[in-house]
Formats: structure tokens, sequence, C-alpha cells
């Protein structure tokens, strides 16, 4: 004789969904996924804020000094500093002029390392600083991309601030470096931590 089952109750069904159960087959608590894409959103929202707002801030002053400093106009603030336009083809402080597409390749790559980098620590500081140095990175990448007329990655990077005293550089530059100098500060204060 045949088993009848009894008939389909019209309330939803007892117990965790097919789904959940899988998910607890693997060794995953239910709702693991949503939490930490919750939690990559809210661990991630300031530092790509301040580099998104570093790209903006370096795009944004390279285009007002593309403007004002046209022809070689030089404005002069106080002390040692002033304002002048230089296109720069190389690395950092106009080093290896000509090697546009080369250091632009790297700058992917030095990208891609950081985020990974700042991926992988839980220290809110150091997520934001790396989030402003990839800003800065970006912000003279995006001018090697675009500001080209040799080909991708062949662009000049648009430099303005003078000290007269220290090569020419941008607000990326600047930001670049002061993150690197926090990272490694960081990283010195841990590993000279207390014993």
């Amino acid at each position: 004789m045949h088993h009848v089952w009894p008939a389909n109750p019209q309330s939803p069904p007892e117990g965790d969904s097919l789904g959940c159960r899988a998910g607890r087959g693997q060794g995953r608590r239910p709702g693991a996924t949503l939490t930490v894409e919750a939690d990559w959103t809210g661990r991630w929202r300031l530092p790509v804020l301040v580099g998104s707002l570093v790209l903006i801030l370096d795009q944004l002053t390279k285009w007002w000094a593309v403007g004002a400093l046209d022809g070689g106009r030089t404005i002069d603030l106080f002390w040692t500093l002033r304002l002048r336009l230089v296109e720069n083809t190389g690395a950092a402080f106009s080093r290896g002029e000509g090697l546009g597409p080369l250091i632009g390749l790297l700058a992917v790559g030095v990208v891609i390392l950081l985020v990974r980098m700042g991926a992988r620590t839980a220290d809110p500081a150091a997520r934001l600083t790396v989030g402003a140095v990839v800003g800065g990175a970006l912000g003279n990448l995006v001018d090697r991309a675009f500001r080209s007329e040799d080909g991708l990655m062949g662009g000049a990077v648009i430099d303005f601030i003078d000290l007269q005293w220290w090569p020419v550089f941008n607000i990326a530059d600047s930001v670049v470096v002061l993150g690197a100098v926090l990272i490694l500060w960081r990283g010195s204060l841990r590993a000279t931590g207390p014993a």
C-alpha cells in the first residue's frame, strides 16, 4: 500500500531554508555572506571617500594650474613658495624622463598592492592612510593615462607647487609622500612596541 502524504498546509514550512542549511554544511553561519559584505562597506566607506577626495582635489588643482599658469606664468606666494607649471614625463622629482608607460604600469601595480595591503589590516587609521595614498597615486595615474599625446600611459604629470629648493610637485605627490611616511612610522611603532 502506498503512503499518502498530508495535504500542503497554507502556512510557511517550519525550520531553516535549504540555502541556510547548505551554508551550514560548508561551515558557515546563516547570513555570514551578508555580514561580510556589510563589514566591507562599513570598513571601506571612509578610506574610499578620503581617496576620492584626494583624487578630485588633485585633478581640480591641476586643471586650475594648466589654465592659470600656462605660458610660463609664475605666481609668487611667500618666501620661496611659488606656483609654476611643469609637465613631468618621468618619475618622482622628474627622474626617469621618457619612461612614462613603464612608470604608469608600475603605479597600477603599486595601487593594487596597496589596496590588498589595506584590505588585510584591521587598523582603521592604516586603512584611511592607504585610501589617501591610493587617491594620490590614482591622481598621477590619471595624468599619465589621459594627458597623453604619445599613447596610453605616455602622458605627463602636472606639477605646479615650487619651493625653488625642492623639485616641483603637486597635491597627489604630497599625499603619497606623507601617507608613505605615516605607514612606515606606524609600522616602526608596531615593530618596537611593548615587549
